[in-house]
């Protein structure tokens, strides 16, 4: 019986579930042992949280309207339709993981915590090595030298 290749990236996680994962365990620790950022300055550490939040969600949007522009899924789960290399991929090749980065340290000053800080190394090993490695290798299976080409001119980060 031959066995049917799955076409998508084979990651470990759906990359928000990364995310929600390292933050909810940093705010249960904070719970248990409270390791505050700045406390007392909270207009100060409020602002800066709103700001992290909305670049980080304005531009996992953006990557979403790219993708749904070119017909393709967000998720790196399912069959990627159609390389996209424009809008915020001209910049970077992980936006969307820039932008959900940004957004959990928005929420962790917003929180006033610093063991998601803490976690946020191992969040982003789990990230470039079970999502991001997977999707480059994926990627350049299904476009070959386009992929290999883009890889070339935009950054994997920023």
């Amino acid at each position: 019986m031959q066995s049917k290749q799955r076409d998508a990236a084979g990651i470990i996680a759906p990359p928000p579930a990364l995310y929600i994962a390292g933050q909810a365990l940093g705010l249960l620790l904070h719970q248990f042992h409270p390791l505050p950022i700045a406390a007392g300055a909270n207009a100060i550490r409020r602002g800066i949280a709103s700001i992290l939040i909305a670049i980080g969600l304005t531009l996992s949007i953006a990557v979403m309207r790219w993708f749904s522009a070119a017909n393709t899924p967000v998720t790196p789960r399912l069959a990627t339709r159609q390389l996209v290399v424009t809008g915020p991929y001209r910049y970077s090749r992980n936006p969307d993981y820039v932008g959900q980065t940004l957004a959990y340290l928005g929420i962790t000053i917003a929180a006033d915590s610093w063991w998601p800080v803490i976690l946020l190394p191992a969040v982003l090993l789990m990230i470039q090595f079970g999502v991001v490695r997977r999707e480059e290798a994926y990627l350049e299976a299904k476009f070959g030298d386009a992929y290999r080409g883009y890889k070339k001119q935009v950054r994997r980060w920023l």
